[in-house]
């Protein structure tokens, strides 16, 4: 039974939310003053605080404050009649989990009680911050332990003990001026500078300045001698990151220096040479610029002596855990704070993101989850809607299962539907529309999926689906789904416990 503890100093809020939830079964405490509230929060801790700000003797903000001093993560609504801005800051500062305006509307405080509610029971299940990584890893920032990112730190050893160009491809935010720095920091050129240049992020008529600098008066606004990158690299590691997006003139002048060490400055007759080492990364087929003419085949064949191809994040789905706890780490160690946690539920969730932005869309997703957090724990509340209703993924590695994929697309989007398409040997209901997969079919996919991930259980991954579509097509009527699904009322509520359902649930 869940219990509620109600703060407030008029006993017609008392009554009203003791009606509002009584239906619900659920045990309800009521004080009349802060002071009051905290002594019964010394006998037992409710699994959910509701008060308001302004009471005779110690105000609701002050209330919180006390409470949080020694329950950090207990959910705690902040409800008011006299709102203003500054209280709403304050009480979202401390730790508020909602901050609403009496007088309230009664469904969507049900919802907000309801989603209180499953934080409760998050924050019980989530374990305690510990280190999954050695200290190296935490320093060096490279983290993998799956099959195709251990393959990229071979890769990275091999390259190191040469002075070889190297061409690093994948796509945005997987890491590739990490690779870059590895590569620098283990090879004999460690001690010697290692610059990153952007070459998307530069205009077209400044890059070149920048790479091989410029004499003075070589153009308006060139009022001294400018010396660029490739000087300023001398005997270290050049990072050109984004090359496919170089214009062709400078390709060039990157070609000249690659075959003989040579160039002059822009405007400049001397001829400099230098040592360098050129690594290069792109996030284009550049195989496919060479055939359009857009980036010059010698000039590719000179950088693509060693490539060295990132996964995407969703091609190693079970490095994603290693990735959070590093980040967490990293987090905390700039705030000079303990790590957060972060509950299974939210964890999972990350697991079956797609991630278009990768590695850098993940940890700035931590980044967000720590910010909002109001306890100690990463919720599933904490991360970005699109995120926290994420399905299930699809493969822990590799992208070998995407006819899958692309096959459990077209499932049926309901339990009447699924009906319909039940065994050949049940008759006419058995023969699904035109265009659409069978049973057998939609089985075959499935367990394509588990083959491909152990960790994905078939039949809690179906049921799950299959009540929350149920509950999306009826609104949230959870009398009608249950009749969809074939199922009792309570049968239903205990599922939508079970896999912790609460978003994709309209509160009645």
């Amino acid at each position: 039974m869940n219990r509620i503890l109600i703060i407030d100093d008029e006993q017609d809020v008392q009554y009203s939310f003791k009606r509002i939830f009584a239906q619900n079964n659920f045990d309800i405490l009521t004080a009349d003053s802060g002071e009051a509230g905290l002594k019964l929060l010394q006998k037992s801790v409710p699994d959910l605080i509701i008060m308001d700000v302004r009471m005779g003797g110690m105000n609701g903000l002050e209330t919180l404050r006390k409470i949080r001093e020694s329950h950090t993560s207990l959910p705690v609504i902040i409800m008011t009649a006299y709102g203003t801005t500054q209280t709403a800051i304050e009480a979202m500062k401390l730790g508020a989990f909602d901050y609403v305006l009496k007088p309230f509307d009664i469904p969507k405080i049900k919802e907000i009680v309801n989603n209180a509610l499953q934080t409760t029971r998050q924050i019980r299940e989530t374990i305690s911050y510990e280190p999954m990584l050695e200290a190296e890893d935490y320093e060096l920032g490279m983290i993998g332990r799956s099959e195709a990112m251990q393959s990229v730190f071979k890769l990275i050893g091999q390259v190191s003990a040469t002075d070889a160009t190297a061409l690093i491809t994948g796509e945005s935010g997987t890491g590739k001026e990490l690779v870059a720095r590895a590569i620098c920091l283990n090879g004999q050129r460690s001690r010697k500078p290692f610059i990153a240049i952007n070459c998307a992020a530069i205009p077209e008529n400044l890059l070149e300045s920048e790479l091989f600098g410029h004499e003075k008066g070589a153009f308006t606004g060139a009022t001294t001698q400018r010396k660029g990158k490739f000087e300023q690299c001398d005997g270290g590691t050049l990072f050109l990151d984004e090359i496919g997006d170089m214009p062709m003139q400078t390709q060039i002048k990157i070609l000249r220096v690659l075959q003989s060490g040579t160039f002059e400055r822009i405007g400049g007759n001397e001829t400099i040479t230098v040592n360098v080492r050129v690594i290069a990364a792109t996030n284009k087929p550049l195989e496919e610029a060479v055939s359009r003419k857009e980036f010059r085949e010698d000039l590719f064949y000179r950088l693509n002596v060693v490539r060295i191809h990132l996964p995407s994040l969703r091609q190693r789905r079970n490095d994603i855990p290693l990735l959070v706890n590093f980040f967490l780490q990293k987090i905390a160690a700039k705030g000079h704070q303990p790590p957060k946690s972060i509950s299974p539920d939210a964890l999972e969730c990350l697991r079956n993101y797609d991630w278009p932005g990768n590695v850098r869309e993940l940890e700035n997703t931590i980044q967000r989850a720590v910010v909002v957090a109001t306890g100690d724990a990463i919720l599933t509340r904490d991360l970005p809607g699109e995120i926290s209703r994420s399905r299930p993924a699809v493969a822990p590695e590799d992208t070998g299962v995407r006819e899958s994929v692309n096959a459990a697309e077209s499932m049926p989007a309901s339990a009447e539907s699924l009906q319909t398409q039940s065994h050949a040997q049940s008759g006419p209901a058995s023969r699904p529309p035109s265009g659409q997969p069978s049973l057998t079919e939609i089985g075959e996919t499935l367990f394509q999926w588990a083959s491909a991930d152990p960790d994905f259980k078939v039949l809690p991954a179906v049921e799950r689906e299959l009540i929350i579509q149920a509950l999306s097509r009826t609104q949230g009527n959870q009398v009608r789904a249950a009749q969809i699904l074939g199922i009792t009322r309570a049968t239903l509520r205990k599922r939508i416990e079970r896999f912790n359902i609460r978003r994709e649930m309209l509160i009645e």
